[in-house]
């Protein structure tokens, strides 16, 4: 591969996701997020809505060990396995942005590969789950955490890693600096890296 792709991690409410669209939008290359349900929804006939929920749950490893036993993968795996065959293929097409879905795990072994996570303080992202977000849930501090377990859960049941470990990554940064001043400094490093389309 002999173009950049960007990778991003993100804890709930850092503004991970708003930092990597304004990247994929300065570089002018293709933002993936949500973009990779639709493309599993549409190569595994699964409906979108199935593929978000099977995203939230992983299987235990007495159920996988069950499931595999019969020669079947849960559906959790499944939809893994299909999120991942979406990332390698729209990596392999040219350099973009992917958010999430373990990509910097499976795309490990790929060069040109830029990983990114992007953290914040607890406070900072309740604030933003409630200002920018719009969470509307009774407890806002317990859906944050939530979400980050989830997120940890399933990317610990599906990779080697711990989920948000600054090993794993190439740069880990706090977007209290701001959310512009983290673009400028993934630009700044893509480039440094010699970001190409």
């Amino acid at each position: 591969m002999s173009h950049t792709v960007i990778t991003v991690g993100r804890q709930f409410g850092s503004g991970g996701r708003i930092i990597a669209q304004r990247v994929a939008e300065a570089l002018h290359i293709p933002f993936y997020d949500k973009a990779v349900i639709d493309l599993a929804a549409k190569e595994t006939g699964l409906s979108e809505e199935f593929i978000r929920q099977a995203e939230q749950k992983k299987t235990s490893s007495f159920l996988y060990n069950l499931y595999m036993s019969t020669q079947n993968l849960p559906v959790s795996d499944q939809v893994f396995i299909a999120e991942s065959d979406v990332i390698r293929k729209v990596a392999a097409v040219g350099p973009c942005v992917i958010v999430g879905r373990c990509a910097d795990y499976v795309l490990r072994n790929q060069e040109g590969v830029l990983n990114l996570f992007i953290h914040a303080p607890l406070e900072e992202r309740i604030a933003r789950a409630k200002e920018e977000y719009h969470v509307e849930a009774p407890d806002v501090r317990s859906y944050v955490l939530k979400q980050d377990k989830s997120r940890a859960a399933f990317y610990e049941h599906f990779s080697d890693r711990v989920w948000g470990r600054a090993e794993n990554f190439h740069l880990s940064i706090n977007s209290t600096i701001g959310l512009d001043i983290s673009v400028d400094l993934i630009l700044a490093l893509a480039r440094e890296r010699g970001f190409h389309a």
